[in-house]
């Protein structure tokens, strides 16, 4: 008969395996995003200049 304390430990076993495999899949998408990402240029991105706009009055 299980008690509640070897249930316990087996949902916490299997809990850390789960969080482990998460962990590994997330560093390995993170490596394949970076060599990704060198390859393709950075794009500009400018600033808006929006003191010197003007505004037309609403009728």
């Amino acid at each position: 008969m299980m008690t509640f304390l070897t249930i316990f430990l087996v949902l916490v076993g299997i809990n850390i395996a789960l969080v482990a495999v998460s962990l590994i899949r997330v560093s390995q998408k993170t490596k394949t995003r970076s060599q990704k990402s060198d390859k393709q240029p950075t794009p500009v991105i400018y600033p808006l200049d929006l003191l010197t706009t003007s505004y037309k009055k609403a009728v």
